[in-house]
């Protein structure tokens, strides 16, 4: 979500889609004690579910707008100073799948609450850290950390509140990803400036602090939920067979293939602005990551375009767009590489929406796990992109971080044309069966 995260939102609003899909509600009456707009608990809840969003992408991507910064504190190159992104986004990927199981046994609100803590206690310790390992080993922890969260508010909201009002409480808990993905970077990179890299992380430790106090505060107890026994067999067999489905497979190197472009880019831009000819002051860096309000637009406009386009029309645009973008950050004018990731971001937000919403579509058992898979992939592409990416740039420059873009797209129209030509034979094989 995040909006400054609108990316990493999206595949929470996704992955509730598919946690509601997979749930039966019965229909509501007059005892119905599950939360509503106006009713006692709601607004405690909504404000406790939006203080944990801005806690967990204020976090998660911390160290992205600081990374020339970190580069220049450590003496370290931009591709070391990209794990400290990579191991947080890493982290998330690997974790999901494996909290979002253990939320089934200790409860949602224990998760979120444990998750929160633990992400912020580590927040304060990593301005702290002697050295660049150190740096991307509390990275990592506190991204696994952070899994818990997304893993678990949607199952909590389903289980908590009533259908009618679950849209606008959804709605809520993104909002706060998107503002806390975006006031994390900001804010960082202005505290930066004025006082150094670790005093901006320290900053959004103490954000994140607050927030999850508030979260602790204000949460309601869970009065709906059932605990259930954790199968790893059964968890091992439901993955698995989402993994052995071909169509979900594409999804998710779509998805990751799209992440790969967009944390190359985020991660290396730093880089590219601070130094001649632009020569941006880190807070003017930092503020960069305004531009992730496009993704707002071109995620809603995603299921327009597919009206009017189909799924694989949609890719074929987004795919479009992003390469356009990418190939006009190449020129040497700050507004055409503005423009060039305007032109990025609403490509790459388009692309993930369309890919996103059809793994719930796609997967007809086992929803939640399939949605996860979808995150793991979606991160693990974030870590590769922003790994890959600063490697390219400090071989190449720029130039190496753009093809790197741009293999990626090619990769995504290839997997889309194939999908393509797989319908054109089956309805072709469907009208020789009805001739």
């Amino acid at each position: 979500m995040p909006p400054a995260d609108t990316g990493a939102s999206s595949v929470i609003m996704r992955s509730g889609a598919s946690v509601l899909s997979s749930l039966h509600f019965s229909r509501p009456t007059d005892d119905d004690t599950r939360l509503e707009p106006g009713g006692p608990g709601y607004r405690r809840m909504s404000f406790a579910l939006f203080a944990a969003g801005i806690a967990t992408f204020a976090l998660l991507y911390s160290t992205q707008a600081l990374l020339p910064a970190i580069s220049g504190g450590l003496g370290v190159t931009a591709d070391q100073a990209s794990w400290t992104v990579s191991a947080a986004t890493g982290g998330l990927a690997l974790a999901v799948v494996p909290l979002s199981a253990l939320s089934e046994r200790f409860g949602r609100r224990t998760m979120m609450t444990a998750s929160l803590c633990v992400a912020a206690f580590v927040a304060l310790l990593v301005p702290l850290a002697p050295s660049l390992g150190w740096l991307v080993a509390l990275r990592a922890v506190q991204g696994a950390a952070l899994a818990g969260v997304p893993a678990s508010a949607m199952a909590y909201l389903a289980e908590e509140v009533r259908p009618k009002a679950l849209v606008g409480a959804i709605g809520l808990f993104v909002a706060g990803n998107s503002i806390g993905g975006m006031t994390g970077r900001i804010l960082a990179g202005w505290v930066a400036q004025a006082w150094g890299w670790r005093a901006g992380l320290a900053a959004v430790g103490a954000l994140a602090v607050v927030c999850a106090v508030a979260f602790r505060l204000l949460i309601p107890k869970a009065r709906h939920f059932k605990a259930a026994a954790v199968s790893p067999k059964h968890l091992a067999r439901t993955v698995g067979g989402h993994l052995s489905d071909p169509l979900l497979r594409r999804l998710y190197a779509i998805g990751a293939l799209f992440m790969t472009v967009f944390g190359a880019v985020y991660t290396v831009i730093g880089y590219r602005l601070a130094e001649a000819p632009f020569a941006l002051p880190q807070g003017v860096v930092g503020s960069i990551f305004l531009i992730y309000l496009v993704g707002t637009a071109s995620s809603a406009a995603a299921g327009k375009l597919v009206g009017r386009l189909g799924r694989r029309g949609a890719l074929y645009l987004a795919v479009g767009t992003t390469t356009l973008g990418l190939l006009l950050s190449l020129t040497s004018s700050l507004l055409a590489v503005l423009a060039g990731l305007v032109l990025i971001t609403a490509g790459f937000f388009a692309g993930h929406a369309v890919a996103s919403s059809s793994v719930s579509r796609a997967a007809k058992t086992g929803r939640a796990q399939a949605s996860a898979l979808y995150q793991t992939a979606y991160y693990l592409g974030s870590s590769v992109g922003g790994t890959l990416g600063a490697i390219a740039f400090g071989a190449a420059g720029w130039d190496g971080t753009v093809v790197l873009g741009l293999l990626a797209m090619v990769g995504a129209a290839s997997i889309t044309l194939y999908a393509t030509r797989r319908a054109l034979l089956e309805r072709r094989r469907e009208a020789a069966v009805r001739a």
